[in-house]
């Protein structure tokens, strides 16, 4: 049986009307189907206003004690209900999920090596069994970018790695489709150009475009998300933005 997942990022979710857009044609997507989303716009919209300091490292926010507050607010209330009210508009049954929900996704508080990132979670385990029969019961799961460790400690957890780690551990059970959907057409040659799209990137094509700076900040987790899955048997990766058939990562 087939399996979409989808993450949207926070610019497709702090614009209304590509918002509306893409839940609409992710609601007709036909077989079971999960939605995942981050918010990092938002969340730092709200840092600024309450004076909360904003530190990101390759793409990755640092999560301190405050921060992680304000990623919870946003990710798992605001925007997570937000989401799941216009999918419900569209007659897709959703239900929002932290990790911490029916514990969904089990993760640890990264380790300090290179980088500290605060209380950023590295996904230990995702309980299948729970996903597998909310999706057999028609619900569409939609889950923001916070974990727990089970043991009374949220985590902000990378969306995109949510995703691929999703891919992963429900790929034993399904024939797996992930759709990473951000506000451009594709991964661009050029960031000016929207045109400029990448239809194919391999391992080494990654490498070189990095290393030049092409592919750079938050499209870096994406496409090293998205190579892992692959390497862990999900079926297929692309991503892609509004009416656009995006760029597929492939081994």
């Amino acid at each position: 049986m087939n399996l979409t997942i989808q993450k949207i990022g926070g610019k497709v979710i702090d614009n209304p009307d590509e918002l509306k857009s893409v839940l609409k044609s992710f609601a007709k997507i036909k077989g079971p189907k999960i939605l995942v989303h981050g918010g990092g716009s938002k969340a730092s919209v709200l840092s600024r206003q309450l004076n909360v300091p904003i530190k990101m490292i390759e793409g990755r926010r640092v999560t301190t004690n405050a921060t992680l507050d304000v990623v919870t607010m946003v990710y798992a209330g605001l925007l997570n209900k937000k989401i799941v009210s216009q999918l419900q508009a569209f007659k897709s049954n959703a239900l929002g999920l932290t990790g911490a929900d029916l514990n969904s996704i089990k993760a640890s508080k990264r380790k300090v090596t290179t980088h500290d990132y605060g209380f950023a979670g590295d996904i230990e385990k995702v309980n299948t069994k729970v996903i597998k029969k909310l999706l057999a019961q028609g619900i569409t799961p939609v889950f923001c970018a916070i974990t727990h460790d089970k043991k009374g400690q949220l985590l902000n957890t990378n969306a995109d790695t949510i995703t691929s780690n999703l891919g992963i551990s429900l790929s034993k059970h399904y024939k797996v489709k992930l759709v990473y959907h951000f506000d451009k057409k594709g991964v661009l040659m050029n960031a000016n150009d929207d045109d400029s799209v990448i239809k194919k990137i391999k391992p080494k094509h990654y490498q070189k475009l990095k290393a030049k700076g092409i592919i750079n900040n938050g499209m870096i987790p994406k496409i090293d998300n998205a190579f892992h899955a692959l390497k862990h048997q999900v079926n297929q990766v692309i991503i892609c933005g509004t009416k656009s058939k995006g760029t597929k990562i492939c081994l």
